[in-house]
């Protein structure tokens, strides 16, 4: 009979390391199927293993490392996606020349406008306006807050709005935005 113990002391202890890197191939192999190229597939793969280092001790071993280390490659692969997808490649700066910005003090100069009108309009239509239009609440919602008919609300808000169109001397679409110099230097063709 072979004595199980001196067999288990002269055993390898498994590692955590040593468990990690038995799963390369297949995270590797797993890596290229997401990304589709090689040299991506490697920098995720080595992402992958040092985010599993440094959450080791989150690891019970005795459980599946596999499915560990492939989710979280597959995590990691999957925020990386959405990180580029808000990232614009502009290695050559063409991107980069093509923005411009509206002036700022444009719009402070119009939220002072909007201010002064709307401090003109009576106290019902500016609480209606702002429950509405600023607040985000539905006209029930409002017309409760104010305590009258939903009828009321709404009648309160297009008389509101009709009012600052006529202080503000705003008559369309037109005049929101740049006007027509700004709206010249801001514009260009993006097309390459």
């Amino acid at each position: 009979m072979v004595n199980t113990a001196s067999v288990e002391k002269n055993a390898e202890p498994t590692t955590f390391k040593r468990e990690m890197l038995s799963t390369l191939p297949s995270l590797r192999a797993f890596a290229v199927s997401l990304t589709g190229k090689h040299d991506k597939a490697d920098d995720l793969v080595q992402d992958t293993v040092m985010k599993a280092w440094a959450k080791q001790t989150s690891f019970e071993m005795g459980t599946n490392i596999k499915a560990w280390l492939f989710t979280i490659l597959r995590n990691e692969f999957y925020s990386q996606m959405r990180k580029r997808g808000r990232e614009v490649q502009d290695s050559d700066g063409a991107f980069t020349e093509r923005l411009s910005v509206h002036p700022s003090q444009y719009g402070s100069m119009d939220l002072q406008d909007f201010k002064k009108a709307l401090s003109q309009l009576p106290d019902d239509q500016r609480e209606a306006v702002i429950l509405i239009g600023a607040s985000g609440f539905s006209y029930e919602e409002a017309a409760e807050i104010c305590d009258c008919a939903i009828g009321t609300m709404k009648s309160r808000v297009s008389r509101a709005r009709t009012r600052l169109q006529d202080i503000l001397k705003v008559s369309g679409e037109a005049d929101y935005g740049p006007d027509a110099v700004s709206s010249q230097v801001t514009t260009h063709n993006h097309s390459l």
